[in-house]
C-alpha cells in the first residue's frame, strides 16, 4: 500500500510548450514584456482605425468622397484580426477555452461583421463591437489595480444577477398593476386608451423620466400618480444595493494579471499556482523552474 502513495517531489513537472509557442504566447498574452507591449499597442491603433473608418463611412458625404478607401481599409484590418485571432488560438494549448472565453469571443465577433457584410448589407456598422478589445489597454498599460477592479465588478454584476432579475420581475408585477389602475381611473378622455399603454405611463412615471406625452387629469388620478413616482425613487435605489453587498463580497479576493498558457484566461487569485479555468499550472515568473529529474 505504501508504494500507491507519491512523494511531493515526484509531482511531475508542468508541460512545456515548444519555443515557437512559447515566443507567440510571450508577444500575444504577456504584457509586460517589451515585444508584447509593442504587439499590443499595434492591435489597439489597429482597432481605434477601424472603428474609425467605419463611423466616417456612415457619414454620406464622407461615404460619396472616399467609400471606396474606407471598405479597402476595413477589409485590410479584417484581414489583420483575423489572422491575430487564428495566431491567438495557436498559441494556447487549448484554444477551444480561449474561443469561448470573453475575449475569444470579442476577439471573433470583431471579425465576424465584416464577412457577413457580403450577405447582409450592412452589417459591417456592427464592426464598432471592436471598441470591446480596447478593454485590453488596462494590461498594456500595467494597470494591475484596474484590470483587478474590473474582474471585482464583473464577479460583484455575477452574483447580483439573479437578485435583480426577481427585483425586475416584481416591479414589472407593480407597474402591471399601476397600469391597470390607471387605466380604470382615468379612461380613454385622459389619454389612457389601453392597459398596455397605461402599463407604458407606468413604467415611464416609475423610472422618472416623465415624457409627458400623457398625464392623468383626475384628483385620483394624480393622487396615483404621486404615488408611483414615491415609490420609483425608492425602487431605483435596490439594484444599487444590491451590486454594493456583491461588490463588497468580490473585493474579498484579489485577482492578478497572470495568463494561462493553456487557455489564455486571466483573471486569478494573487496566490493561485493553477487555471481556475481549465486546471494548468500557472507559470509565474516569479517562481524558479522545478528541476527536471
Amino acid at each position: 500500500m505504501a508504494g500507491k502513495h507519491r512523494h511531493p517531489d515526484t509531482i511531475p513537472a508542468p508541460v512545456k510548450d515548444s519555443p515557437w509557442r512559447e515566443k507567440l504566447h510571450e508577444v500575444i498574452f504577456e504584457a509586460e514584456t517589451p515585444t508584447g507591449r509593442a504587439f499590443d499597442i499595434a492591435i489597439l491603433w489597429a482597432i481605434c482605425l477601424s472603428v474609425v473608418a467605419v463611423s466616417l463611412e456612415s457619414v454620406a458625404s464622407i461615404r460619396a468622397e472616399h467609400g471606396t478607401a474606407l471598405r479597402v481599409s476595413e477589409w485590410v484590418f479584417t484581414g489583420l484580426f483575423t489572422v491575430e485571432y487564428v495566431v491567438r488560438l495557436a498559441a494556447v494549448r487549448r484554444p477551444l477555452s480561449y474561443a469561448k472565453s470573453f475575449y475569444g469571443i470579442v476577439d471573433l465577433l470583431a471579425v465576424l461583421p465584416t464577412y457577413a457584410s457580403l450577405f447582409v448589407p450592412g452589417a459591417q456598422s456592427l464592426i464598432v463591437v471592436r471598441a470591446f478589445r480596447l478593454l485590453r489597454i488596462f494590461r498594456i498599460l500595467k494597470l494591475t489595480q484596474f484590470v483587478g477592479e474590473a474582474h471585482v465588478l464583473r464577479a460583484a454584476i455575477r452574483g447580483s444577477v439573479r437578485k435583480i432579475m426577481i427585483f425586475l420581475i416584481t416591479v414589472l408585477m407593480l407597474m402591471l398593476i399601476a397600469g391597470a389602475t390607471m387605466y380604470l381611473v382615468e379612461g380613454d378622455k385622459a389619454g389612457f386608451t389601453s392597459i398596455p399603454k397605461s402599463i407604458y405611463w407606468a413604467i415611464v412615471t416609475m423610472t422618472t423620466v416623465g415624457y409627458g406625452d400623457i398625464v392623468p387629469q383626475t384628483v385620483l388620478g394624480q393622487v396615483v400618480a404621486s404615488v408611483i413616482m414615491i415609490t420609483g425613487y425608492g425602487i431605483i435605489a435596490v439594484p444599487t444595493g444590491i451590486v454594493t453587498v456583491e461588490l463588497s463580497a468580490a473585493l474579498k479576493n484579489a485577482v492578478s494579471t497572470i495568463a494561462c498558457h493553456s487557455c489564455g484566461a486571466d483573471g486569478h487569485a494573487n496566490d493561485a499556482r493553477y487555471c481556475k479555468f481549465c486546471g494548468a499550472k500557472l507559470e509565474r515568473g516569479d517562481e524558479p523552474p522545478r528541476p527536471r529529474s
